[in-house]
């Protein structure tokens, strides 16, 4: 079974203490919700809590006592396990964790009390999944390598696994991200005469449009065997292998100048830790006039520091060692670490949760498909949660994605706001 190893890290698993005990420690704590609605049914009884006037309402069914054990001594992972264990259940996901979002201060105490007990372990467990050369390989592998069947069946013809930019409420999830590729490269003023360089090559949605579109030469890197596997299949197919190199190595370890570098929400997977390298090496591999494109999943600036010491469900179960950076943050790293400066700069997280919400669908539909490939109903549950937890966070703007178009001294042609083509 494709199925990643989901523990019961809970302190309590689903016995121990009295289930009323923990009942009661968890809806103590819902009580505080005072953004949103949250309606609890639980053996034909229904709970009420937050704002009686709220137009956001989230409703969930406790199908197991369970579920309370798991919250109470694991905080927010612990609600992602328990639905994916399948002790509770609700018609709208992506509302619950709204609601939880939007009372951040409710979310955070749920991580205090006898969920600070089991802290210690979740923090030992992402220590070990440091981006070392050797960890970012393992971590890769972890979600990337799942297996590119699941991934065609949930993503668009152009492969692409970031936030697409759409232009109007109707347009398609592939032609929203053609069009991020599109702005991608005009920002990036690419030309024939460019070596581009990628660092993340994805499924080679960027490198292939890059080189088709704008006939650039582009060489991509990857620790994925899956996506790189897939890359130099599609680039075959394409004849491309005059125009794009996909190399199967650790972006530290390039060598070479370039005119322009992309990085398509790959930071991500950098780590706290090694940004100043990220940067550091993202400047010595470019050009003096040099222009490099970062697409970043944010988190707030005054959400940070606390983020950079805590450890959330996708951490756990979807990312391991994956980190989110800030705005600020990023700026700070750049500027210390590097020459580069940022010329322009273009937020669009609330794009990102229509793409989520596509990838879900897409998802849905492929359930049994997916099913008879081996990835079974707890796969499932932890991937639906995995998308819904994220689309509730672009949605409540706890969490954005960033374009910055990063310069080199030399640059004198960096694209102001509003210079793109329609």
């Amino acid at each position: 079974m494709k199925n990643p190893s989901l523990a019961r890290t809970g302190l309590f698993g689903g016995n121990g203490l009295a289930s009323g005990l923990l009942r009661r420690l968890v809806t103590s704590r819902l009580a505080q919700l005072r953004h949103g609605q949250l309606t609890v049914l639980e053996d034909g009884e229904e709970h009420v809590y937050g704002d009686p006037r709220a137009t956001l309402r989230a409703r969930i069914e406790i199908l197991d006592p369970a579920a309370w054990a798991l919250v109470a001594s694991n905080g927010s992972i612990g609600s992602g396990e328990a639905y994916v264990h399948g002790y509770w259940t609700t018609p709208d996901l992506t509302a619950v964790i709204r609601v939880f979002v939007a009372n951040l201060d409710v979310l955070d105490d749920m991580e205090g009390g006898l969920a600070l007990l089991g802290r210690p372990l979740l923090h030992g467990l992402h220590w070990l999944n440091r981006n070392t050369r050797a960890g970012s390989q393992r971590n890769i592998s972890a979600h990337y390598d799942l297996g590119n069947d699941l991934f065609e069946r949930m993503l668009d013809p152009t492969m692409m696994y970031s936030a697409a930019q759409y232009e109007h409420p109707e347009q398609s999830l592939e032609a929203a991200q053609l069009n991020k590729l599109e702005r991608i490269c005009q920002k990036l003023r690419l030309t024939p005469d460019d070596h581009l360089l990628e660092i993340g090559s994805g499924w080679g949605g960027m490198a292939i449009h890059a080189a088709t579109r704008f006939g650039c030469k582009v060489t991509s890197v990857t620790l994925s065997h899956e996506q790189h596997a897939h890359c130099q299949k599609r680039i075959a197919e394409l004849g491309l292998q005059d125009r794009v190199e996909v190399l199967l190595k650790d972006y530290r370890d390039l060598e070479g100048r370039f005119d322009k570098l992309v990085s398509i929400e790959m930071i991500e997977a950098v780590g706290h830790r090694f940004l100043p390298t990220y940067f550091a090496q993202c400047a010595r591999l470019l050009k003096d006039d040099g222009l490099m494109l970062l697409q970043a999943i944010t988190i707030r600036d005054q959400r940070y520091e606390q983020a950079r010491r805590s450890v959330d469900f996708i951490q756990r179960y979807i990312f391991p060692g994956g980190a989110l950076p800030s705005v600020t943050r990023m700026l700070q790293v750049a500027t210390e670490a590097s020459d580069l400066n940022l010329v322009h700069m273009e937020d669009f997280g609330t794009d990102y949760a229509r793409t989520l919400r596509a990838w879900h669908e897409n998802l849905a539909r492929a359930r049994s498909e997916l099913e008879g490939l081996g990835y079974d109903a707890y796969f499932y549950r932890l991937w639906e949660f995995y998308l819904c937890y994220c689309e509730g966070g672009f949605l409540e703007r706890a969490i954005g994605t960033a374009q910055l178009l990063l310069a080199k001294p030399g640059a004198r042609h960096a694209p102001l706001l509003g210079q793109l083509d329609a």
